[in-house]
């Protein structure tokens, strides 16, 4: 007779004691709490290769312009995209830089002064005697003083790190198919196609950021140049330029790029700030609200108040750096829990208008 089947009895399982599940507890809380401060270092980083990331972006969105428009070889292209936009800036540094540095200079020695003279000013009504009283006051004036030291030390540090970022940039321009493909590499092979597709919504995302972002600083540039001059205001390029560079930060730049020119209008009377402050408004309201959402048309609709709790977030976290890159980061985001999440609990949804998708022919 054939030996009987005897069925297999299931493996207990074995448990835990009180002792081991608490050093497991404390073992997991460790991990968490060192990779917590392993990301908090390693932010920073993240972010400059974000950074890295954009510089790429760019030279690969003036690559397919000139590749299209000449139908030479991609390399060329790429080579013409990074050393002319080097040339064009190294240009612009040569013919504008010393304007540029006289201005500083006369920014540097005039602002103090036009400070004290609009303090005196606003003390002289008592509502203004209350609103300096409370910014003069020691704590709130600490508070001042310590945020601004840390502004400038970050800013200092972001410049500091631009080597880093554009070589970045330029090694990411280079051979783009190997970090891509070393990411994917990364994921299962039936997660492939995914991460394929959110590397590319990211990178079409970015470049309508990006493309909009530089148009929205040259378009700035001009008008309050063009404008301060007409009103005859002193050190307007550096004005320009600074309103220009804080174009990179939504909301929070545009009114502090107004103050010193609205400061320096005081100077000669309050009708030449009140114009002042209506150039201002009036350049950022055409620029945000009408030129701005037609280049972004196809980049992902993030609602404001989003917009302003993630540069707050950054700015705690990062500084300066943090701020500028908070909305390419929200942008990521929302696409990793678009794809990853809200795709899964509702595939039955038309997937025609994918935030952070542009046509083939969109640059």
């Amino acid at each position: 007779m054939p030996p009987k089947d005897h069925p297999e009895k299931p493996h207990a399982t074995k448990e835990l004691t009180f002792n081991e599940k608490v050093w497991h507890t404390v073992s997991i809380v460790a991990l968490l709490v060192v990779a917590i401060l392993i990301a908090r270092v390693a932010f920073n980083v993240l972010l400059m290769i974000l950074a890295g990331s954009l510089i790429s972006v760019y030279f690969h969105g003036l690559g397919d312009m000139i590749e299209r428009s000449t139908k030479w070889n991609r390399k060329v292209c790429m080579t013409i995209s990074v050393a002319g936009s080097f040339l064009i800036l190294l240009t612009l540094l040569w013919f504008m830089g010393t304007t540029i540095q006289k201005q500083v200079a006369a920014l540097s020695d005039s602002l103090p002064e036009t400070i004290n003279n609009f303090k005196a000013k606003l003390g002289s009504t008592p509502v203004g005697a209350k609103v300096l009283e409370y910014f003069t006051q020691g704590d709130n004036n600490d508070k001042m003083m310590s945020t601004a030291k840390s502004f400038f030390n970050t800013s200092f540090g972001v410049l500091g790190d631009i080597y880093i970022i554009m070589f970045l940039g330029i090694f990411f321009s280079t051979h783009p198919s190997l970090y891509k493909d070393g990411i994917v590499k990364l994921f299962p092979l039936q997660n492939k196609p995914l991460a394929r597709k959110v590397i590319d919504r990211t990178s079409q995302a970015l470049k309508g950021w990006l493309k909009g972002m530089m148009l929205s600083m040259v378009l700035i540039f001009v008008m309050i140049t063009t404008g301060l001059w007409i009103i005859g205001i002193p050190v307007a390029l550096v004005l320009a330029l600074l309103t220009a560079l804080l174009k990179l930060v939504p909301n929070f730049g545009s009114l502090a790029a107004m103050i010193p020119g609205v400061l320096l209008a005081l100077t000669k009377d309050l009708n030449t700030a009140i114009i002042t402050a209506l150039l201002y408004m009036v350049s950022q309201t055409i620029v945000s609200n009408i030129v701005t959402p037609l280049i972004q048309k196809k980049m992902i609709n993030i609602p404001p108040a989003l917009t302003i709790i993630s540069q707050v977030i950054m700015g705690v976290v990062s500084g300066v750096l943090g701020i500028i890159l908070a909305v390419p980061l929200l942008s990521i985001i929302i696409i990793l829990v678009d794809e990853i999440y809200v795709k899964k609990i509702n595939p039955d949804e038309p997937d025609d208008n994918e935030v952070g998708m542009s046509t083939p022919n969109s640059d």
